[in-house]
């Protein structure tokens, strides 16, 4: 018998359930990651350099993450 042809066992619901985070991780990290592209390229299409760009959205992450009291 090929080894395509070997029978895979599929879990059942029961055995197998997903947390909210285990099924919205890979769209969010999806969705970030096509925003992060966007932001970059608008930057290169105004004229800065991939690197100034990169760490202008790397300065918004490190912003956007930080509490409230601690921003500048």
């Amino acid at each position: 018998m090929p080894m395509s042809a070997a029978q895979h066992s599929v879990p059942s619901a029961k055995e197998h359930i997903l947390t909210v985070k285990e099924a919205l991780e890979p769209m969010f990290l999806a969705l970030e990651e096509e925003a992060e592209v966007k932001m970059i390229a608008a930057a290169i299409r105004a004229g800065w350099s991939v690197e100034e760009a990169v760490a202008a959205v790397d300065e918004l992450r490190r912003t956007e993450l930080l509490p409230a009291n601690l921003q500048h």
